[in-house]
């Protein structure tokens, strides 16, 4: 079976070797997000709820050029600088997935690409 590779214009173009998203069967698995506007691939200005608020927002873009929605997560993985933000996550995170939330793993780290103090990456598994 081969892996599709998923890309769109709705969310940050890739910044490095790799690609938004791979597609092999049923299940696509989405690259980590930082805050980037897509049209300007630069951070979002903004508190914090506006930096997760924009990840989730080009998470959504991947899973949807992939044919699913962040309905369809079954496992995030989310990197803060400041585990204080965890909460904050937990707030945007419920207007973007459903019950059964997915699976999910909360790192924190010193460091992220371009300054930026959240990145999620997901995984989704589709029905056809």
């Amino acid at each position: 079976m081969p892996k599709t590779p998923i890309a769109t214009n709705q969310a940050p173009a890739a910044i490095g070797t790799y690609s938004q998203a791979i597609r092999h069967g049923n299940t696509v698995y989405l690259s980590g997000q930082i805050p980037l506007q897509p049209q300007t691939m630069e951070l979002v200005s903004g508190d914090m709820r506006t930096h997760i608020e924009q990840v989730f927002a080009n998470l959504q873009a991947v899973a949807a050029a992939a044919g699913g929605s962040l309905r369809d997560a079954v496992k995030l993985n989310v990197y803060l600088v400041d585990l204080a933000h965890f909460a904050l996550v937990n707030e945007v995170m419920a207007k973007h997935c459903v019950p059964p939330y997915p699976a999910r793993a909360a790192i924190g780290v010193a460091a992220l690409p371009r300054g930026a103090q959240v990145e999620i990456d997901a995984v989704l598994m589709l029905d056809a």
